[in-house]
């Protein structure tokens, strides 16, 4: 079966932007190629989800930004993780943690014991 690059699942753009600036301050582009090199290339994550993404976690104080100077001299908005958003992102870990583990107790076969 040929490998297929997905977008994310409705949900997890947050949970994966969060703990990807655990890194420290990163500018948009490089949020969406940290996404899709840690995870080989399977996720993608289209500009306009993405920035849609960055700016309501800014609203919501789970980031913040400044301007600065991208690796090639480009203007660019560097997005950082707030005291906020680390405990919101513990929070949406654990919910996917638990949420996985459920989805995965469905998916097994059912045991033939009676």
């Amino acid at each position: 079966m040929a490998q297929q690059t997905r977008g994310l699942l409705p949900g997890t753009v947050d949970l994966v932007i969060l703990q990807t600036l655990t890194q420290g301050p990163l500018h948009g582009f490089a949020v969406s190629r940290s996404i899709q090199n840690r995870s080989d290339g399977d996720l993608q994550l289209q500009d306009a989800a993405l920035y849609q993404a960055l700016h309501r976690l800014e609203r919501a104080g789970w980031i913040e930004a400044d301007w600065g100077v991208s690796e090639k001299g480009r203007r660019a908005k560097y997005y950082r993780l707030t005291a906020t958003g680390s405990k919101q992102l513990v929070s949406e870990v654990h919910f996917w943690e638990t949420y996985a583990a459920a989805v995965f107790k469905v998916l097994q076969p059912l045991s033939q014991e009676s």
